[in-house]
């Protein structure tokens, strides 16, 4: 939560009316100072209670009612003051928990830089800090043959991460990593350097950075689909596939962050792809898996638009247990249905 911003126009009025009291009582104390008698034999230090006062005439005439006037003015003050203070209440604390979440956002952001701006050079492998897809340098192993190789590993585009995962999927990525990439633990309970608070200022950035807000994206996110339509384009115009759900599965974007292929194909993420769908982070879908997982297409078409939580159930006898990310605000209905069309047909 974040505050800071916005919050002048309550806080000047609690100053005004702390002001006009202050001044008030000042006023009110030196009037009554200059006017107070010079006790008779003060040089005796008479007590203050043999000091002869006002008679009754005198404190019940202009004296008293100059006294009700001052305090009925300060009466008015706080009675109208106070409510106006509190009507703008709501406001403040709503600006105070947005100017808080920009510094947090800010604060994620130097974390985010890379290493030779004090980072920890999260921009360096997604792209800079606009996070639009770049490459990590990685290290595989063919588990056939044992060949070690250096690879250039395409890390995805994380302006759309919270557009496809929710806030606690990302926050579960960033803290243990993804195993067998270059997607290390960052966060502390996953061996990684940085605690809670650093964590949730990254996810505070990458807020910041989203082709569209989440909070307000119901439907698909038009500036997501223009690069699927742009990508899926250029892939049916090179004739490599039959149909758009095969291209789409195996969308090559630059950033990744489109492509079922980058989990369900092994060796896509550094362009030495295996068979379309045979498995790599994800399972494979080769052999049936889709139809016998989903006897109902419809429940099939809902998963890849948006798969429950981490452990929960989904189709026959499946539980999920690493993050699967929900396409339904970044590919249109007619595109999840091609690509669930193409993975039943594997």
């Amino acid at each position: 939560m974040i505050y800071g911003a916005s919050q002048g126009g309550p806080r000047n009025v609690a100053v005004i009316i702390a002001l006009v009291l202050t001044v008030g009582w000042v006023i009110y104390i030196a009037v009554n100072l200059r006017r107070g008698r010079p006790e008779i034999g003060s040089e005796l230090e008479l007590a203050p209670n043999r000091k002869p006062y006002f008679d009754d005439e005198q404190l019940e005439g202009r004296r008293l009612e100059r006294a009700q006037v001052f305090g009925l003015a300060m009466l008015v003050i706080l009675g109208v003051g106070l409510p106006l203070y509190w009507v703008h209440e709501p406001g403040r604390q709503a600006a105070a928990v947005n100017g808080y979440n920009k510094r947090f956002a800010g604060w994620g952001g130097e974390l985010f830089d890379v290493t030779a701006n004090g980072g920890f050079n999260c921009a360096g492998c997604h792209g800079g800090m606009k996070a639009s897809g770049g490459v990590a340098a990685y290290v595989v192993t063919d588990p056939r043959t044992g060949k070690v190789s250096a690879v250039q590993w395409k890390a995805p585009a994380l302006n759309t991460v919270l557009l496809r995962y929710t806030e606690d999927e990302v926050r579960t990525i960033l803290t243990y990593g993804r195993p067998f990439s270059p997607m290390s633990p960052w966060g502390l309970a996953g061996g990684g350097p940085m605690n809670d608070q650093q964590i949730q200022n990254i996810i505070e950035y990458l807020k910041s950075i989203q082709l569209c807000d989440p909070a307000k994206t119901t439907t698909v996110c038009a500036p997501a689909q223009q690069e699927v339509s742009t990508a899926l384009a250029a892939a049916m115009a090179s004739g490599k596939y039959a149909s758009e759900g095969e291209a789409l599965f195996n969308l090559d974007v630059a950033s990744g962050a489109y492509s079922c292929a980058r989990c369900h194909t092994g060796g896509w993420s550094y362009a030495n792809p295996q068979a379309a769908g045979s498995g790599a982070y994800g399972p494979s879908l080769i052999g049936g898996v889709s139809p016998r997982h989903f006897p109902n297409v419809a429940d099939q078409i809902a998963w890849v638009n948006q798969p429950p939580g981490v452990g929960k159930k989904y189709g026959v006898q499946n539980q999920q247990f690493k993050p699967m990310p929900g396409f339904s605000r970044l590919l249109t209905p007619e595109q999840i249905r091609a690509i669930v069309g193409y993975e039943r047909s594997l």
